[in-house]
């Protein structure tokens, strides 16, 4: 049996998860809307990208971000067990560029675990956190009409199955829905031709 989208997004708490591919900011964001509170988000110094708060604010409110830039991933993941361990923000965002080991992811659960806040990791793809619980990989989808539209795939879930659904952000209501499956009805032939 399949996992229901709602018993696994939001991410479960005390926990740290992880995300890969060109979609993963997008689905730190949703999930930064979507948990409410102060997220803290750690990016190494000399990744090239900036984060700009204001374009988050189809997500949550920018006031609720604290941005830290750290010199390496050894800074990167203290700074975020100590977020996490503090119970004082109820996100914590690492952007790592290689694979954590399980002895400081395992350190991350710990922390997360204590401070009952939830953390996420992401990744290059095809890398990742040996400890996480959760596992994603986030595609933007193609949509002329709607360009929040995208695939998030859930490839690791040491609670339950894996499994993939299509997703859109509902900037109104800050919330992600689940775009339907399409289907075809009973004894339909297509077009004639």
């Amino acid at each position: 049996m399949q996992d229901d989208f709602a018993t696994i997004f939001p991410l479960q708490r005390g926990r740290v998860h992880d995300a890969s591919g060109p979609g993963a900011p997008f689905f730190a964001a949703a999930l930064s809307g979507v948990t409410g509170g102060t997220v803290l988000w750690i990016k190494p110094a000399w990744f090239a990208e900036e984060i700009n708060p204001v374009a988050f604010s189809a997500f949550f409110d920018p006031r609720d971000i604290i941005l830290a830039r750290t010199a390496d991933q050894t800074e990167t993941l203290a700074a975020g067990e100590e977020g996490l361990r503090s119970g004082a923000v109820g996100l914590v965002i690492m952007e790592v560029d290689k694979p954590v080991e399980l002895t400081p992811g395992r350190r991350l659960q710990l922390a997360a675990e204590s401070g009952r806040s939830i953390g996420l990791s992401l990744h290059p793809e095809g890398t990742g956190n040996q400890a996480a619980t959760t596992r994603w990989l986030c595609r933007p989808l193609f949509s002329a009409s709607d360009s929040t539209l995208q695939e998030w795939s859930i490839i690791k879930n040491k609670t339950g199955t894996n499994n993939s659904w299509a997703v859109r952000w509902d900037e109104t209501a800050r919330r992600i829905h689940m775009v339907s499956e399409t289907a075809e009805r009973a004894g339909f032939k297509g077009p004639p031709g």
